[in-house]
Order: C-alpha cells, then sequence, then structure tokens
C-alpha cells in the first residue's frame, strides 16, 4: 500500500511539474515587443520611390508691421543689440513663394519653425522649420527641415528629415542660397531652395 501510495504522489508530482513547466514557458514564451516587420507595400502603401526636386524662395522678414520671424528669448550673456547673436530664439511664419520677390506667387509658408543662434563667434543658426505647401498638387503636404545654417556663407545645405502627405516618409537636402540679405539695415533675406526630396 505504502508502494502505491508513493506511485500516486509520484505521479501528480510530475503531472504538477509538467502542467506548471507548461504554464512557465507559455508565460514567458510570449514576447511583448514593441516592434514587429511590416511589408511597407501591403500595409503601407509604398510604392516606388521617386525623386522631386522644389525650387521656390524663403522670405524671411524681422522688419516693418508684420515681421514672419519674431524674437521669443535672448540669453543674458550675449549682446542684445546685435542681431542674431548667441541665445538668440525666434519663432517663425514666412512664406514661400515661386518667385523672388514677396508679390511672387505664394506656393507655401515655413510654419511653426523656429531659429536658435548657436555660435558664439559666427551668425549661425540652428533651424528647425516644417514647410507647407499650398499649391497645386502639393497642397496639404510639407517637408520637415532639421539642421546647421551658417548664415553668412554663399551656399548652404540643410537636411530634409521628413515629411507628411505626399512627402510622407521624405528624406533629402535642400540647397540654399541667400538671394538677398543685409544685416546691417534690416535683417530681413530672401533665400532661394533647390530641395531634393525622396518621396514616395
Amino acid at each position: 500500500m505504502a508502494k502505491s501510495h508513493q506511485k500516486y504522489t509520484t505521479l501528480t508530482l510530475l503531472i504538477l511539474l509538467t502542467i506548471s513547466s507548461l504554464i512557465l514557458s507559455l508565460t514567458t514564451a510570449y514576447d511583448y515587443t514593441f516592434s514587429r516587420s511590416l511589408s511597407p507595400k501591403k500595409k503601407l502603401g509604398i510604392k516606388q520611390e521617386k525623386l522631386t526636386h522644389l525650387h521656390f524662395y524663403f522670405h524671411d522678414i524681422v522688419s516693418g508691421r508684420n515681421p514672419t520671424d519674431v524674437e521669443v528669448a535672448q540669453a543674458p550673456i550675449s549682446n542684445a543689440s546685435a542681431a542674431l547673436s548667441f541665445g538668440y530664439v525666434a519663432v517663425v511664419d514666412d512664406p514661400l513663394t515661386a518667385g523672388p520677390e514677396l508679390t511672387s506667387r505664394k506656393i507655401g509658408s515655413a510654419d511653426q519653425g523656429i531659429f536658435v543662434s548657436t555660435s558664439q563667434s559666427d551668425i549661425e543658426l540652428s533651424v528647425v522649420l516644417s514647410y507647407v505647401f499650398t499649391e497645386g498638387k502639393y497642397n496639404g503636404s510639407s517637408l520637415s527641415i532639421l539642421g546647421h545654417k551658417p548664415i553668412l556663407n554663399t551656399d548652404r545645405e540643410l537636411p530634409i528629415v521628413g515629411g507628411s502627405g505626399l512627402f510622407r516618409f521624405a528624406r533629402g537636402y535642400a540647397q540654399v542660397r541667400s538671394y538677398m540679405f543685409n544685416p546691417t539695415i534690416s535683417n530681413d533675406a530672401t533665400v532661394e531652395y533647390n530641395a531634393y526630396a525622396w518621396q514616395n
């Protein structure tokens, strides 16, 4: 009788261990991952990428009654009398036009942009800009720019780091050249952009 009882106890113990192992393996086997691979074509409708060239002008207006570039902060250690001195922070809502004149056809705006003067020795900005287009097939689409902008350099380059609408998943760069900039009079500027964006 003792052998029979011991046999059932061993069998019960084995069954309990098996069930416990199974439950434990099921709970640890389920991986709570936060990412997964997707088929871009099926899930997101991504097609063959194409390169788009956009040519436009950016008008940064600091002077006058309706500025599009407004200072919101200035570091106490900087030279407050010097334009764009270290620590200067501005928000912008600059018009984008098809031609170099402010009266040219408006194609969008640099909405929700921020300029930060980040150099103690030169006029250089860190920029965060969303170029929102309002014209033609790109109406409602935007490009996101994030980068370093040495203002006094003749030719500059800014990275395109994203976009929305027709520019979803965009990447590329913008070649930037000052068309008009006079820091001694008004600090107003007209900047020519040649933007190259890979898009789907």
